[in-house]
């Protein structure tokens, strides 16, 4: 009998709402399952986030990360079909792009491709919308490929922020966030 659950592994680097939002999502589904989270960051508050879902953390560093053999063994007994980045904020190397085509999405808060690339990440991102005076931002699904924020684009939602200082306009960014990124991965799953 084949195995119909599809397991996640969820990257995250930090806070964890995003994640918590996937984990809730998807904590009675049928058919996917969040069954690892990676981390990168001691202390991170998305681990604490993980144990309370009962869902196992690995923590890695960037040595480990980069040895394609040792963390592709480290994936392999939570038989990951599908990997979510939610605030993670290292490059993805060739070698995990390789092993998971197509099966790794990226949310960026920001309508790419403005606004997206090497350091553009949280507050980065916003005041860069707010210096511009930009009146609508919003939050991009995308396939990670070998650059930061370049991959296709699956899904994006857009909301204004006319008017707003960096810190609203961030809040008004998460809403979308919360609100889509389940639910288009669970699309792509499903």
């Amino acid at each position: 009998m084949t195995n119909t659950i599809k397991n996640i592994a969820v990257f995250a680097s930090g806070g964890g709402s995003n994640a918590q939002k996937i984990f809730e999502h998807f904590q009675h589904h049928t058919s996917v399952k969040v069954a690892l989270v990676v981390c990168n960051k001691e202390g991170a508050h998305v681990i604490e986030r993980a144990k309370k879902f009962g869902i196992p953390v690995l923590m890695i560093n960037k040595t480990f990360f980069q040895n394609e053999k040792e963390f592709l063994a480290a994936l392999q007994p939570h038989k990951i079909d599908f990997i979510v980045l939610a605030g993670f904020l290292w490059l993805i190397p060739p070698y995990l792009i390789r092993a998971f085509p197509n099966k790794m999405v990226n949310i960026h808060p920001a309508l790419l491709p403005k606004y997206g690339g090497k350091g553009m990440h949280g507050h980065f991102v916003h005041e860069a919308i707010y210096k511009n005076k930009e009146k609508e931002s919003g939050i991009s699904i995308h396939f990670v490929n070998e650059i930061y924020d370049s991959g296709e684009i699956i899904f994006q939602a857009k909301c204004a922020v006319e008017g707003l200082n960096p810190e609203e306009i961030a809040a008004e960014v998460l809403k979308l966030e919360h609100l889509h990124f389940a639910k288009e991965i669970e699309k792509l799953l499903c």
